[in-house]
């Protein structure tokens, strides 16, 4: 039972789409398909990051989340079922796990950007960024967008275009995943006076701003299927990007909770599909992005 409550502190779902990104770079990358311990133990190390960070993250802001309806009823540290103390803890001991493995089997450069992610997550957005600025996501998403970029360096030691890509797919990706959430509970975050976009320029500038990201997210996404991407990921591409686009200007023209519910579901799909497809692409192709 507790161990279910840890692992609420590493907000699961979040932590499921960061180990897909992972994966998808190290797959399309492609030397770790043949070290399949290398594989699963970057992925275990880019677990315990994002675990330790969004662990902190809730620490951080268990005053703020128990009066929060949507975290207060979730959310193990206001629910009283874990200590301040014990999930301290296992945030700086998934923390040390993640940076540590990266550090000892892989290299410096993988564990140092899984640090800062860490860091920039857990102090810069959360103490920082989120109490300050409507802009507060729009910068802070780039902690969400590290796992391509980490697992591609714990892989090759080095960087290349790739990961990049993906990093910027994610990264204008969760500004319209997030501003749904934050239009479907815009009253928490009045009720915590947190200056999230729908609270401090209304509804309709914050529907305005998704279309537009999603319409970048689409663009980037486009810019992985013209560097020599296959007809998989293409359609995946597509079809996936109109959908979405579609679920964003439905939002725009019915302005209702039930629309943002839809296309806050619609933006998990889409970045989950859409890594999938990049998956699939690189197997069905036969290589990776670097052969």
């Amino acid at each position: 039972m507790r161990l279910r409550h840890y692992l609420a502190l590493s907000k699961p779902t979040i932590t499921l789409l960061v180990l897909v990104t992972a994966a998808t770079a190290l797959v399309a990358e492609g030397s770790t398909l043949h070290r399949p311990l290398d594989f699963l133990l970057i992925l275990l190390a880019i677990f315990a990051t994002s675990a330790s960070a969004n662990a902190l993250n809730q620490y951080f802001e268990r005053d703020r989340d128990a009066q929060m309806r949507r975290t207060a009823e979730r959310r193990p540290l206001p629910r009283g079922l874990i200590r301040p103390q014990e999930a301290l803890l296992f945030a700086l001991g998934m923390g040390l796990l993640g940076v540590g493995l990266l550090a000892w089997r892989y290299n410096g450069l993988s564990a140092f950007l899984a640090l800062l992610t860490i860091g920039f997550y857990s102090f810069f957005y959360t103490l920082w960024l989120k109490p300050r600025t409507a802009q507060n996501i729009v910068i802070g998403g780039a902690a969400g967008a590290m796992g391509p970029v980490i697992a591609w360096a714990a892989a090759t030691g080095g960087l290349e275009l790739a990961p990049w890509i993906l990093f910027l797919v994610i990264f204008f990706w969760t500004p319209p995943h997030f501003w749904a959430l934050a239009l479907m509970v815009k009253q928490d975050y009045e009720r915590v006076r947190l200056p999230m976009m729908p609270v401090v320029r209304g509804d309709l500038y914050t529907l305005r701003q998704i279309l537009l990201y999603s319409a970048v997210t689409f663009l980037v996404s486009l810019i992985w299927a013209m560097r020599g991407a296959g007809a998989v990921y293409w359609v995946f591409a597509l079809v996936l990007g109109i959908w979405f686009l579609y679920r964003a200007w439905d939002s725009y023209r019915r302005r209702t909770v039930e629309s943002y519910r839809r296309l806050f579901g619609t933006s998990i799909l889409y970045l989950l599909g859409l890594f999938v497809g990049v998956m699939l692409d690189t197997v069905f192709r036969g290589g990776s992005w670097t052969r």
